[in-house]
């Protein structure tokens, strides 16, 4: 087997990240297969988010040390845009819907810049919901619609790894239950993701493997199996 072979498809490798003088991020280190879901997890300010923004290249936090690739490119000497355009796409929590415009211009705009991804008539036998309200203005649409179209979106643009961050945040159980069957397609059509997501359970029945992040730390990496049957690994950590 040869060297590329073996490489993982996406690795981090002891990051290290501040918000301004707050050390958030503290010598993170994993590795996520191709087509696999990671369910990145911990409790509120454990700094999953940092961590996922961190990957995303973001302005903030700042990545002080560390090392990221993507099938061996390395993405820590990456600003987002450049990031973005090899195909690491974040949805995020606010979800960034562009108001003034429709569903389809939103989807439309996520494709002005190269790479392009789905085309939106696919997007649209997918997201049928989506595809009724194509005229609507984006930003009137119910909290589980425009989490669809952040994902959607985001599926508009080459996608190499998607990064979710609380995609059922402030949804009711039903609409939950709606994001959960999109997010199992997205798993299906063999999208290397990484989710964080305070709804741990939700988040674990969907992933292949877990990351707990505790205090910017990792506490525990393994499948999401193991956390779902270690009742004090879920107490001691997640609070369920």
């Amino acid at each position: 087997m040869s060297t590329q072979e073996q490489a993982p498809f996406f690795s981090v490798k002891d990051i290290h990240a501040y918000y301004g003088e707050s050390y958030i991020v503290q010598g993170v280190s994993f590795e996520v297969k191709e087509g696999e879901i990671l369910a990145l997890l911990g409790r509120n300010g454990a700094g999953k988010t940092s961590t996922l923004r961190t990957l995303a290249r973001v302005d903030d936090p700042i990545l002080s040390s560390g090392e990221i690739y993507l099938q061996g490119q390395a993405i820590h000497e990456m600003k987002a845009f450049e990031a973005s355009r090899l195909g690491i796409q974040l949805v995020p929590e606010d979800r960034r819907i562009i108001g003034g415009l429709t569903v389809e211009e939103n989807l439309v705009l996520a494709q002005v810049a190269p790479p392009m991804g789905w085309k939106i008539e696919r997007i649209y036998e997918h997201f049928p919901r989506l595809a009724e309200r194509r005229k609507q203005d984006a930003v009137t649409l119910s909290g589980g619609e425009q989490q669809m179209l952040a994902v959607a979106r985001a599926l508009a643009r080459d996608i190499r790894l998607l990064l979710l961050d609380e995609p059922y945040e402030g949804l009711a159980p039903v609409i939950v239950q709606e994001i959960e069957q999109i997010l199992l397609q997205v798993k299906k059509l063999g999208f290397t993701t990484i989710i964080v997501e305070q709804n741990a359970i939700a988040a674990l029945k969907l992933a292949d493997s877990a990351l707990i992040i505790d205090m910017g730390q990792v506490a525990f990496s393994g499948t999401a199996q193991e956390v779902l049957e270690n009742e004090e690994l879920r107490h001691e950590y997640l609070a369920i």
